[in-house]
């Protein structure tokens, strides 16, 4: 059975390998420059919270000096999002579809093998490559990231892309071996339901792509009860992001590494404030206008998940998906064994 799985698998195993060595090649060559430079910024003996502000964004300065950086990490990210459907489509899909539409699961079902047997094994070998693959790539990008997830992140235009952010939390640590695992037994799962390879490689892509990207955003913050306070702010027009609908917020500088699931600015009567059309906001100078904010009393409510919850978010979000996968394996081997051959 090892030998046959490996025989009717080993061109997808041998893409699996070839990937993965580009990928270290390239993370392994950029990695140590990286590395040295966080390693000569200062930030290792740094103990004084302003000195050490200062040689964070300088550090973060040099980082996106260099190109390379901020597009590997962008890369780096987008790959541990992508490969679990990959994983999905091309090894888990065509497991048994493949069987069926040559018509060999007659034989491969009539031999001294049971069928469950012969799809328990097929399940095992490929999706401990699937689970080893997510492993590989999570510890290689984890590793290549380090230092600026050291840092908070990689700067953007309203905040930094760190760890804890929805879209690089599911390319770190211990989360990906659980994706893998669920995208490869989910097509499984439905190459045996739909017995053709393309329809179920399609089916695979679009369903396993849609659990990752609605995951982020409707269930993981629920998964703890986020942490909610609401104080006093003065908005300074200099500093505030405005966003398309007029709403007023400022950046959050003393919560490092937390995850900010909403961040409002509120009127006293709890309504979420919206920068007036007219005023001195609309056609005063700057100067004028934050003098009249400082008039408004004004209130900051924030929704978080404190940094110190990180590794709680990550082992429960891959027992999730890993209990997910052995829910799909089973029912898998439970539906093979009830399916009556013609």
């Amino acid at each position: 059975m090892i030998w046959l799985t490996w025989r009717q698998f080993r061109a997808q195993l041998l893409v699996v390998v070839v990937a993965l060595g580009v990928v270290a090649l390239v993370f392994g060559l950029t990695g140590p420059g990286l590395a040295h430079l966080y390693d000569t910024s200062g930030l290792l003996t740094c103990h004084k919270a302003s000195t050490c502000a200062a040689l964070k964004t300088s550090f973060l300065n040099a980082v996106k000096t260099d190109t390379v950086y901020p597009a590997l990490t962008i890369i780096g990210a987008a790959l541990l999002y992508a490969a679990p459907v990959l994983t999905g489509a091309f090894l888990g899909a065509p497991l048994v579809s493949r069987e069926f539409e040559t018509g060999t699961f007659r034989l491969a079902w009539h031999q001294s093998v049971t069928r469950v047997r012969w799809l328990a094994v097929k399940l095992a070998i490929i999706g401990l490559v699937a689970i080893a693959t997510g492993a590989i790539l999570s510890i290689t990008i984890t590793w290549w990231s380090s230092p600026v997830d050291h840092v908070g992140g990689m700067p953007l235009a309203n905040g930094q892309l760190g760890r804890f952010s929805p879209l690089i939390f599911g390319a770190r640590d211990v989360v990906p071996p659980g994706y893998f695992a669920f995208g490869f037994t989910f097509g499984v799962l439905v190459s045996l339901l739909v017995r053709r390879t393309l329809p179920a490689m399609a089916i695979t892509l679009a369903c396993v792509a849609l659990v990752l990207l609605a995951w982020p955003n409707f269930v993981r913050p629920h998964l703890i009860s986020p942490v909610s306070t609401t104080t006093p702010i003065t908005v300074n027009l200099t500093t505030a992001v405005v966003n398309h609908n007029g709403e007023v917020t400022m950046p959050i500088t003393d919560l490092p590494g937390a995850w900010i699931v909403s961040n409002k600015t509120l009127t006293p009567n709890g309504s979420v404030f919206v920068l007036p059309t007219s005023g001195p906001c609309a056609g005063g100078s700057t100067e004028q206008c934050n003098a009249w904010f400082a008039t408004q009393h004004l209130r900051r409510q924030i929704s978080y998940q404190p940094a110190t919850r990180y590794w709680s978010f990550q082992w429960a979000e891959v027992a999730i998906f890993l209990a997910l996968s052995f829910l799909l394996a089973a029912l898998s081997m439970w539906w093979i064994k009830r399916w009556r051959v013609a």
